[in-house]
Order: C-alpha cells, then sequence, then structure tokens
C-alpha cells in the first residue's frame, strides 16, 4: 500500500492530482510513503472531519 501512496504523492508533485483524501485507516501506511518523499515539505494537509485529511501541493 505504501508504493501506492508514494505514486500517489508524486502524480500530485507533478500537477496529475490536485489532491489526496487521506482516511484514518490509511494514514500510518500514507506517512511512510510521505516521510520518504523528496518534496514532502511542498505538501500540505488539511484536517477533516472523522480523521480525513486532504493533501495538495503547494507550487
Amino acid at each position: 500500500m505504501t508504493e501506492e501512496f508514494t505514486d500517489k504523492l508524486q502524480k500530485l508533485a507533478d500537477g496529475e492530482l490536485e489532491e489526496i483524501k487521506i482516511s484514518a485507516d490509511d494514514f500510518m501506511d500514507f506517512h511512510e510513503a510521505f516521510m520518504n518523499f523528496p518534496q514532502r515539505k511542498r505538501v500540505v494537509g488539511i484536517a477533516g472531519h472523522k480523521g480525513e485529511i486532504t493533501y495538495h501541493f503547494e507550487r
């Protein structure tokens, strides 16, 4: 699952995706991919309801 999130982060950085929504259940798998992503300081998350976080890439 971490590879899936790594792919989504790269697509976010490349502009292929506008945002990524992560549920509370998927957060730990996402976090591992996020911490290994070279451009993570430009990925911004906004907390939502029920533990969902929406991430976007700052240009």
